[in-house]
């Protein structure tokens, strides 16, 4: 075979095996017998030239090639989609489910707003969204869109950035006033740190000074939290002092 036999069912299929992670879900969802999903997978692999799944008892994951295949693939299909809209003269007429993982935060405080107003202009087309500070396998978990803070993590996914935040460290008027405002880095070990429990390294706190420099101190503390939403109350508790981003 060669690279003119992958076909759009093939890669139909592979996709939908790619984001389910089973063959016999996937026979049922397409109403085609498992053997024919198999084939179909067989023959795309043979005209890719490298193993895009990899088969256990259990369930079907992607290798390092296939996940990269994946997000093309999936770019690929919808363009073939736009353009039978386009031949039809029925791309405004958008319709269908989209799946949104984002930050609890960012979701609640700024994100939620701006999904109703796309649903206004777009009422046809459902949002499901997922809140979580956890990082999660999009692929597995059949996820459109993710917006996170950070850099892109998985080289084989498509990044847009959409704006810059900014972290500074902040604490209550209260807490200030009752423990002292610390005027150079190494005065934050003797204070009471909010820290992030589902991120590395949350124990040390590197600043950045006006001119560039850095500097890495301890940062302890008796409170832990996995939720951004949690911390912004204890910060406003008074219960110590974080880094926070600007927009929280």
């Amino acid at each position: 075979m060669d690279r003119s036999d992958v076909t759009l069912e093939r890669m139909r299929t592979f996709v939908r095996v790619a984001e389910r992670g089973s063959l016999s879900a996937v026979a049922r969802e397409l109403g085609v017998g498992q053997s024919t999903v198999t084939r179909h997978l067989r023959e795309l692999e043979e005209a890719v030239g490298v193993p895009l799944l990899s088969r256990t008892t259990r369930r079907v994951t992607m290798t390092d090639e296939g996940s990269r295949y994946y997000a093309d693939s999936v770019q690929i299909l919808r363009l073939v989609e736009q353009a039978g809209d386009e031949a039809r003269g029925t791309r405004g007429a958008s319709a269908g489910t989209i799946r949104i993982s984002c930050t609890a935060a960012l979701g609640v405080l700024h994100a939620s707003r701006l999904i109703f107003a796309f649903q206004d202009r777009y009422p046809d087309i459902g949002i499901d969204l997922s809140l979580t500070d956890e990082r999660i396998n999009l692929v597995r978990e059949g996820v459109d869109v993710a917006l996170r803070l950070g850099p892109l993590t998985d080289s084989s996914m498509k990044l847009r950035a959409l704006g810059q935040s900014r972290r500074l460290l902040v604490a209550a008027p209260a807490y200030l006033a009752a423990r002292g405002r610390p005027a150079v880095p190494q005065d934050l070990p003797g204070h009471e740190g909010i820290r992030m429990s589902n991120i590395a390294g949350s124990d040390t706190l590197t600043l950045q000074g006006p001119g560039g420099e850095t500097f890495a101190v301890p940062f302890g503390g008796r409170f832990r939290v996995d939720h951004g939403l949690a911390a912004r109350e204890a910060l406003v508790a008074g219960r110590g002092i974080a880094p926070a981003h600007h927009w929280l």
